[in-house]
């Protein structure tokens, strides 16, 4: 009898931990949240002014569009593809890039991608969670790979998440962001290109970190097992001036849009809290994922659950710019040529946690582009 009481004694110690972990686990990454307030207006351009770039079978993430025309598009890791990570839009097909011998040795998990003014295209792999994340830097006159940095574990810790870049005017600084949704160390990656040194700051500040919001995607709230987690990124929307004056960024869940000098960012000899202090509270915005710039200053917002690209202007009022039901989430955004913003359609509500038989029965998926009325600079 005495192995008996031991047993049960065993038994219920165990469900007392289980259920203090998934309690733990609720309390810091589930819950529903409020609704987030609709900060939507009656768009300013119709939906035929969005037109279909290329019509694929895997999902795109991110989109880079070079001076040239070329556009290239990350596959998102959340679709888990077995083969394809990053691939150039060829006649309406997905051309791996820069070839097949990338995807296989070079590359993971890969969701940022951006060309810079020097015709280099940068692609940020995640490594899954902080498993071995990696930056490549790929010369596009040559499609050769030049610069390859793997990010050092005191930079991107397990569990981090570094989901999205940024590039300055000059080929040297790249600013990325650590969404850190399991590391729960959201903060901005500060890499000089020339030295091969990273520094994280803004770590936990409150402009990078989520706020308790839920998210309503088209077709799926973005809540799993009962609430017991919820998709509720933290610092994700990250774009620079043109000028590479300002960075501005903010968590997917938060109701602001935020930035600061990237002259701050740069400056080791300021401290967290001086370089927190100078972190400016911009305007409202959406649940938003990709940003891109135009040389007028305003920035471009995708909306993830109105279906919609809004506009964040100099004057800090927000306004829809286009709205179509098309557009399941949008994602990424690029300025290409001719004054185009690109935007990919990566229905992330489709993804997360899901089968590959329920991912693939999503497909088509699109590449969208419309102009929006003030010219850019292709590549972000």
């Amino acid at each position: 009898m005495r192995w008996k009481r031991i047993l049960i004694g065993l038994v219920a110690a165990m469900l007392l931990f289980v259920v203090a972990v998934l309690g733990m686990v609720r309390a810091t990454m589930g819950g529903r949240g409020a609704d987030f307030p609709d900060r939507s207006t009656p768009p300013r351009l119709g939906a035929e002014a969005l037109e279909v770039v290329a019509t694929l079978d895997e999902p795109p993430g991110n989109v880079a569009v070079s001076a040239s025309g070329r556009v290239f598009v990350s596959i998102h890791p959340e679709s888990h593809p077995a083969f394809l990570r990053v691939a150039e839009i060829v006649d309406g097909d997905l051309v791996p890039y820069p070839d097949d011998e990338a995807q296989r040795t070079e590359m993971s998990a890969v969701l940022g991608v951006a060309v810079d003014r020097q015709e280099r295209l940068w692609v940020l792999d995640s490594g899954g969670q902080g498993m071995g994340p990696r930056l490549l830097g790929i010369d596009l006159s040559t499609d050769q790979i030049t610069y390859r940095h793997d990010f050092p574990p005191p930079i991107a810790h397990k569990g981090s998440f570094l989901n999205d870049l940024q590039v300055d005017p000059e080929g040297v600084t790249v600013y990325i962001a650590d969404t850190s949704i399991i590391g729960r160390r959201p903060a901005i990656v500060v890499h000089d290109l020339e030295t091969g040194t990273s520094r994280r700051v803004l770590e936990k500040h409150p402009s990078v970190v989520a706020q308790k919001w839920l998210i309503r995607a088209p077709g799926r709230d973005m809540v799993y097992w009962g609430g017991l987690v919820a998709l509720r990124p933290n610092v994700d929307s990250i774009g620079l001036d043109r000028d590479g004056e300002w960075l501005y960024y903010a968590p997917m869940s938060h109701e602001r849009m935020f930035r600061v000098r990237t002259r701050d960012l740069r400056d080791p000899a300021l401290s967290a809290d001086a370089l927190g202090a100078r972190v400016e509270d911009f305007g409202p915005k959406p649940q938003s994922d990709g940003l891109s710039t135009d040389l007028a200053g305003n920035i471009y917002i995708t909306d993830v659950e109105h279906s919609a690209i809004c506009v964040l202007g100099q004057d800090r009022a927000l306004f829809t710019l286009i709205r179509d039901p098309r557009m399941r989430w949008p994602d990424g955004l690029s300025y290409g040529p001719d004054d185009w913003l690109y935007v990919t359609d990566s229905v992330i509500q489709h993804l997360v946690f899901q089968s590959p038989e329920h991912i693939l029965a999503q497909a088509p998926f699109q590449v969208f582009r419309f102009r929006p009325g003030e010219p850019g600079v292709p590549g972000q």
